[in-house]
């Protein structure tokens, strides 16, 4: 099978391209300078000569806040919707499945039980309003093709959460982190795992939310980061630690619809120890 992957050089996408590796799976990865996936005649031109069978979707503008101005805005807009579609109906065309990741910022927050695939999106940032418009996208062009949203991803590759949290604690004997906010981290490695597993096991098309199991806040992901280090954390709430986009009170998604399709999804305990464990 020929495969492509978009953004093989962001957190996820490095990622994906490992665990390839490991089961000797070939693939062609493209980054931003080797693919602009704004510009429609340069991703036709891509498809055209590679001809894929499967695009893993990974590119994309994650910058949640610089989303909310200009140029940011404009970048979102470009990169999320336009390049997505643009992947979307080149794929289409050449008969390929399509793997698209989504956010959890895709809803309001504003629910206090677990949001499914069935939960109506109603998003409060730019960068979810992007990417619910490339999740549209990808639904209305495509015949085959998975959507998968996440959430507070982490991961060895990029910047992230954890990182950020371990490299101030080597500066800083006391950090404040919100408390207010509750979802679900995502390690990449069983992001990208699943991303596999529904392609190798032909689960059936559409729509899923993929995190690990188990929720926390912020401030108790913190607190299990750093757990071994001698430095005291501090709650707060989101209105003493403002931010241009907004971000979701309560954003935990129902993980059943992954599960019934036999994957092992762990803990983001376990998880995090894992990850841990390998940068260490």
């Amino acid at each position: 099978m020929r495969i492509l992957i978009t953004g093989a050089q962001g957190q996820l996408g490095t990622e994906l391209c490992h665990l390839l590796d490991e089961k000797n799976i070939e693939y062609v990865g493209t980054g931003s300078s080797d693919l602009d996936i704004t510009d429609n005649k340069a991703v036709a031109d891509c498809f055209n000569e590679y001809k894929p069978e499967l695009v893993y979707h990974c590119a994309a503008f994650t910058a949640v806040d610089a989303a909310e101005e200009e140029p940011g805005k404009t970048a979102n807009q470009k990169v999320n919707v336009d390049g997505t579609k643009n992947i979307a109906e080149a794929s289409e065309k050449i008969g390929a499945t399509m793997v698209y990741i989504s956010t959890d910022y895709v809803f309001d927050g504003k629910n206090e039980d677990m949001y499914t695939e069935d939960s109506i999106p109603n998003p409060q940032n730019e960068y979810g309003r992007a990417k619910l418009a490339g999740e549209k996208a990808v639904s209305e062009i495509m015949s085959k093709y998975y959507i998968i949203r996440t959430s507070w991803v982490f991961g060895e590759y990029g910047k992230n959460f954890v990182y950020t949290m371990l490299r101030l604690a080597e500066t800083h004997d006391h950090l404040t982190v919100v408390n207010d906010q509750m979802g679900r981290p995502t390690w990449t490695r069983t992001l990208a795992e699943f991303m596999n597993y529904v392609v190798e096991n032909n689960v059936p098309y559409g729509l899923y939310q993929l995190s690990n199991e188990g929720s926390c806040t912020w401030y108790e992901f913190a607190k299990e980061i750093l757990k071994d280090k001698n430095i005291k954390i501090d709650p707060v709430t989101s209105d003493e630690y403002p931010q241009k986009a907004y971000r979701p009170r309560h954003s935990v998604m129902d993980l059943a619809k992954v599960e019934n399709t036999g994957f092992e999804v762990i803990n983001w305990q376990e998880a995090l120890s894992s990850f841990l464990n390998n940068v260490n």
